[in-house]
């Protein structure tokens, strides 16, 4: 998986293309990450399939495979290769997790969405020529469906049956990480500006994605309302009710915090050469590092607060539709995760079911 090759990929015109020497042999991959584009897909997927498929080309390029003679046996190797690649910077090969993976193997969900992209390549070639056989075979459907489950009062929660590749590894199913009580009120707490304060409010309280607190204007917040206009993954829009001590910073911040700016965006970046332009991504990830240290809490990541809010919601017994609007989730069984997240819920049942078996005896 060396990258010593005259290939990179770059940003151009908003969108993602291969560059250097050996790029225009791969002009198939700029054509569908413009398609990607085309399609309204998230700019961070097409970034990330962008770089999974820098990688196969990398790997064709020294193993001296052609794209248009790739076949199953190829894409084999090539899996081969990825599980047995080291991701630099992690410790060697003696550093083992608890599962007994090494610390610095890739993931099995990195290449499974390295398969998959490899997948939607194919099959977009595929599209545009009949003829051309996809490379990535197709396994049994992913999710059997039961009798009567597409006519019951849950038939519309039920996703379509999807056919997998026989090629996926099998990917641990790990739930959310919340943060305790005491842990979340601690990093809150550590904000000083008005402006931090209200980004760690929305996602602990209104349950937001980064991403989505990045993309909010001015204009999407009504305080005197107390709604907010989201937008989610896969651009979905949503209402989400704003918390009302979260709207009370929001305003402050607005009238006594906020810089003045020609942008629509709510949360500007403070000081600086910066001072004014949209707050980034990497400048909320430095933002909670910060805090990170000064607190001690390893796992106070934003995400964390979103998982904080959504355990919050299961543990008080919100009905699981529900918490799917407030969370955006695009299908329920992302949802009910949080389910079985719920450790107050699920230690007061086991309580119950324990003191009658004793009971019983």
């Amino acid at each position: 998986m060396s990258s010593d090759c005259g290939l990179s990929l770059e940003e151009r015109d908003g969108g993602w293309a291969l560059a250097g020497q050996d790029a225009p042999q791969f002009k198939l991959v700029d054509e569908y990450l413009g398609y990607l584009t085309d399609r309204n897909y998230s700019p961070k997927t097409v970034r990330s399939y962008g770089y999974d498929l820098l990688a196969f080309c990398r790997w064709l390029l020294i193993a001296g495979h052609p794209l248009a003679e790739v076949s199953t046996e190829v894409l084999l190797r090539f899996l081969r290769a990825c599980r047995d690649a080291r991701v630099p910077g992690r410790a060697g090969p003696n550093v083992i997790r608890l599962s007994g993976r090494r610390l610095d193997q890739y993931a099995a969900t990195t290449i499974n969405r390295r398969l998959a992209a490899i997948s939607g390549l194919f099959a977009f070639a595929a599209m545009r020529d009949p003829e051309m056989k996809n490379p990535v075979p197709k396994g049994r459907e992913a999710r059997w469906v039961a009798s009567g489950e597409r006519s019951g009062m849950l038939a519309h929660t039920v996703r379509r049956p999807k056919n997998r590749s026989s090629l996926r590894l099998r990917e641990p199913r790990r739930l959310p990480k919340a943060l305790s009580q005491p842990d979340a009120a601690e990093l809150l707490a550590s904000f000083h500006t008005w402006r931090d304060r209200a980004i760690a409010g929305l996602m602990l309280y209104c349950g937001l994605r980064s991403a989505e607190v990045l993309a909010l204007d001015v204009a999407d917040v009504d305080i005197g309302g107390r709604w907010l206009q989201v937008l989610g993954k896969g651009r979905r829009e949503r209402r989400v009710p704003l918390d009302a001590d979260v709207a009370s910073v929001i305003q402050v911040y607005l009238l006594a915090e906020r810089p003045e700016s020609g942008s629509t965006g709510l949360f500007l970046v403070a000081k600086g050469p910066n001072r004014g332009q949209p707050l980034t991504a990497a400048g909320l990830r430095t933002v909670f590092r910060y805090h990170r240290g000064v607190t001690g809490i390893v796992g106070g990541h934003p995400h964390a607060l979103r998982h904080t809010f959504g355990t919050a919601l299961a543990e008080a017994g919100v009905d699981l539709a529900v918490m799917q609007a407030l969370l955006g989730h695009a299908h329920v069984d992302t949802t009910a995760r949080y389910i079985h997240l719920a450790p107050a819920h699920v230690k007061a049942e086991f309580d119950a079911a324990r003191d009658r078996i004793r009971s019983q005896q």
